[in-house]
């Protein structure tokens, strides 16, 4: 009889602090979306520390998951895109011909970069 009621009363102390802590981190880093402060970090740490004990938790930590690798996929698409743009634009000045349409490379902008349009 003790060591069950011990055991509950331990679920129950377990439950609440991972309720209180993980909620004062996500609170924290909701208000770090305010103020300044790394929220795209504290937000996820919060919620898995939440995710241990609630359902609602993790499903809400896989949501981000998911997001945050659909935005770096295509922020690195972005970018690899970019930067060979930028490589055979930088191939063809090379040979004496102009990549932006009779440009000198002083006007084309910084190697690397794309022209400013004016």
């Amino acid at each position: 009889m003790a060591s069950s009621f011990l055991s509950v009363t331990y679920q129950w102390a377990r439950r609440c602090v991972i309720a209180v802590v993980g909620g004062t981190v996500v609170l924290i880093g909701v208000l770090m979306i305010v103020f300044p402060g790394p929220a795209i970090v504290v937000i996820p740490a919060g919620l898995a520390i939440l995710s241990l004990e609630f359902a609602w938790a993790k499903h809400w930590l896989r949501k981000v998951k998911a997001t945050s690798n659909y935005m770096m996929s295509t922020a690195s698409g972005y970018w690899t895109r970019h930067w060979r743009n930028s490589q055979s634009d930088g191939k063809s000045s090379q040979s004496g011909e102009s990549a932006h349409s009779g440009e000198s490379l002083k006007s084309a902008g910084k190697p690397g970069r794309p022209p400013y349009s004016q």
